[in-house]
């Protein structure tokens, strides 16, 4: 975990990277919040970035969940108002945590968040993997992330080729939890919080189905929610050429909580 303090900060910003990825992809990103004046608090989830356990791999999705609490009960220490934002598996990481933990938020701001898969899986290869779950939750195999579907970005394309720490292997284990916890999503609707939510959606997302992202979106009870939708961006909609208008919308959803 990594702070970036201001003066006379308004709040504090936890960050949650997606999957395979690490913190360092958001640096742009923690900047900007720096310069509106909030604390940033961002860190690598277990089995990626530059954490310790086996690259690729989890035991448990709670794993992914502890790490969000901790984080954020270090923005406690601000005693300043507290804000998510999660991007793609960090969103779904932010949505389980809040639907499982009592988490002081003000509010939550997901990025394309992994609630559904644009392209499932062969039905051979499912079932292969819930066997091979029990037997060898361990095995490796290639993730389907492929940085051309996640970004317009080309100088993140070049980035990306020398990135040493991108996970690029995920275990069966690491799968079948990731499948578990996007159906949690769904079923423990009725546990997320009351606070305001805001889903920056990529109008053209190659790797999540955002009609399944609408579904729960529209499906949930809050007393105030948003849900925009980035016609023509990629994935990453952070990482977009238009990452500028993305973030002024953000930002205004923010400063209006604070």
């Amino acid at each position: 975990m990594w702070t970036w303090e201001v003066e006379n900060a308004k709040g504090v910003m936890v960050i949650i990277h997606g999957a395979g990825e690490h913190h360092g992809r958001y640096e742009w990103l923690r900047e900007r919040w720096n310069e509106e004046g909030f604390h940033v608090i961002m860190g690598d989830l277990p089995g990626q970035g530059v954490t310790t356990r086996r690259r690729g791999h989890i035991r448990s999705f709670n794993e992914y969940i502890e790490a969000i609490e901790e984080w954020v009960e270090e923005a406690q220490t601000y005693d300043l108002p507290i804000f998510l934002l999660g991007h793609s598996m960090g969103a779904l990481t932010a949505i389980r945590a809040l639907q499982l933990r009592s988490l002081p938020v003000w509010g939550v701001i997901l990025s394309s968040p992994a609630l559904g898969l644009k392209e499932q899986p062969p039905a051979f290869k499912d079932v292969l993997s819930k066997g091979l779950n029990k037997l060898m939750p361990g095995k490796l195999v290639q993730s389907p992330l492929v940085i051309e579907n996640v970004t317009r970005n080309q100088r993140l394309w070049r980035e990306h080729k020398e990135d040493k720490l991108y996970v690029k292997k995920v275990s069966v284990r690491w799968y079948r939890q990731f499948v578990e916890a996007m159906n949690l999503a769904f079923k423990d609707m009725d546990k997320f919080p009351d606070v305001p939510l805001l889903i920056l959606q990529a109008g053209e997302d190659k790797i999540i189905e955002k009609f399944i992202v609408r579904q729960w979106f529209d499906d949930m009870s809050l007393s105030e929610k948003i849900y925009k939708e980035w016609t023509g961006l990629y994935h990453e909609v952070f990482n977009e050429p238009e990452q500028d208008q993305v973030f002024a919308y953000a930002k205004s959803f923010v400063h209006l909580h604070v």
